[in-house]
Order: C-alpha cells, then structure tokens, then sequence
C-alpha cells in the first residue's frame, strides 16, 4: 500500500480515534421507547437494516444507560425516524435525568404498550428477537411488525457532533429520472 505524502499517518484504531473518525460519518437521529414503569427512551443514531427476508432492524444501547434495565426485558420496541425539526426532541431524549415523556413531548400509548411519539418521520414498532452483547454495548435485533412513514419531510441526522439536515432540494434531485 502507498500513502500520499498529503494524508495523515494511520494512528492506532483507539477509542478516542475511532469516534474522532466515526465523526465524519452521517448517521439518522432516531428515539427508541420501550414500555415499562416508568416507560423508556433514548436517542440512538445506530439504527439501521439488517435484513430485508425476514425483516431485521438493529441499534445499539450503553448498558450503562438508564433505559437499558428496560429494554433488555422488552419484549416490542418503538424506533422513530426524527424529522429535521426535531432537534429539541432528539435533544430531549438524550438528556439524563429528566422524564422524557413529560410536556412538551407529545406521545401515545401504542400497540403493545410501547410509546409511539408523534409526528415523527416514521416509526416502527418492532418485536425483539435477539440482544447481543460487545463491549460496553448491546445489539439489539428486532422484528418490525408495525410502520408509519410520512410521505414528505427531511431527516434529522447527526454529523461532526451536532445536527444536521439534508441540502435544499436534495429529495427532488434524488426523485429525478435520469436522462
């Protein structure tokens, strides 16, 4: 392998260059919620697919995290898609000691007691199937059985440390056929 003289050196893949790294990367900004008493939620920016035949969905939780005694024992899960103006929802549900179901956070009571938020992008409600363990971390594995999605809207994503949106224009470029 030949390095350019103009880039960095490769640093060792540590903690702290990994999420340096891991930075650069867009990711959507969705709210988890969980049934219980009190119900849970966060915000996670590891949500993605996992498999079209069945479907799968994963994310990731700290088992550090407040909400995770919940959801290790959950059995249906919510995953909202957060629309690019809600930022000061993301923000809610990423903040620590607060009740994150309390005003101004409109929400319901959905199928299988799991809070559905409302006016998100989208949601889901999934059904856990597995919880895997790596690091300080667990994958969760999930069954969507529910959706809703919008037909309009911008995602929320998070990039370089704070939120952002996609470009002016950029859902009719993409929608253009091409030439």
């Amino acid at each position: 392998m030949t390095l350019s003289t103009d880039t960095p050196a490769p640093v060792d893949a540590d903690a702290d260059a990994l999420r340096t790294l891991l930075r650069h990367q867009a990711s959507t900004v969705t709210v988890v919620t969980a049934p219980g008493s009190p119900a849970v939620g966060f915000t996670a920016t590891s949500f993605t697919s996992v498999s079209l035949t069945p479907p799968v969905v994963s994310f990731c939780l700290n088992l550090g995290s407040s909400s995770w005694p919940t959801v290790a024992g959950a059995r249906h899960v919510g995953v909202h898609l957060l629309a690019h103006h809600q930022q000061e929802l993301a923000r809610t549900f990423a903040t620590s000691g607060i009740d994150r179901f309390a005003e101004p956070t409109r929400w319901r009571t959905g199928p299988e007691g799991v809070p559905i938020l409302d006016d998100t992008l989208a949601w889901l409600l999934c059904r856990v199937v597995e919880r895997v363990t790596v690091g300080d971390h667990a994958v969760i594995l999930a069954e969507p059985e529910l959706l809703r999605h919008a037909d309009v809207g911008s995602p929320l994503l998070y990039h370089r440390g704070r939120y952002a949106g996609l470009a002016t224009g950029t859902d009719e470029v993409a929608r253009r056929p091409a030439a």
